[in-house]
Order: C-alpha cells, then structure tokens, then sequence
C-alpha cells in the first residue's frame, strides 16, 4: 500500500463562517468527517486537522502571507492514485461550501 497525502482547500469566506459557527453547528459540522472517518476504516491512517493561514518562508530569511487556501489534511492508504481518487468521490469536504476542493499526493519513500 502507498501513503497519500490530502490537502484541502476552502475559500476564506467558508472558514469564516465555521470560525463563527457555535458548538452546536460545528459538532453538526463534523458528523460527515467521523462517518467518512468510520467508512475509511484502516485505509485512513492520519485524520490529520484543520489549519490557520500559513506564511511562506523565503530563502532571503523573509516571509510573506501564503495565499493558498490550505485548510487542513489527512493521510491515507491506497495500491495506487486510481484506487485513491475513487474512495475520496464522496469526501465531505468536496461538498461542504463552494469553492473546496482536494488536493492528492502520492507521498514517495526518501530512499
């Protein structure tokens, strides 16, 4: 099995509004992760976490705010990118708020 990496995107104006949800709404938020969470079964080895605006480092020693909408990511296990492109088709968060989308990367050994 290979390791891939998700890296989810969302505009600002969706993570806004989650920031402002109340408990209720943000645990009501959750339930399609846990029961895609639960679906993934051994096939998800890092639920991973949400992220806050990232910056970029630069090789001069500055940085700069990072205009990716990074907004979290998640680890999982797939033979191949086909096999883990069709078991992300029903992801939740490709249907959360408009705008979102997935990033896919096969992460490769060092050595």
């Amino acid at each position: 099995m290979k390791n891939f990496i998700l890296i989810y995107h969302a505009p600002a104006e969706a993570m806004k509004r989650m920031a402002e949800a109340t408990p209720e709404q943000k645990a009501e938020g959750m339930k399609p992760w846990m029961t895609w969470k639960e679906k993934m079964g051994s096939k998800l080895t890092d639920l991973g976490t949400p992220l806050m605006p990232g910056v970029k480092l630069l090789p001069d020693g500055s940085t700069q705010h990072s205009e990716k909408e990074v907004t979290g990511y998640s680890i999982i296990q797939a033979s191949d990118i086909e096999e883990a492109k069709n078991i992300l088709k029903d992801h939740p968060h490709l249907n959360w708020s408009g705008g979102c989308d997935i990033e896919l990367h096969e992460c490769i050994p060092l050595m």
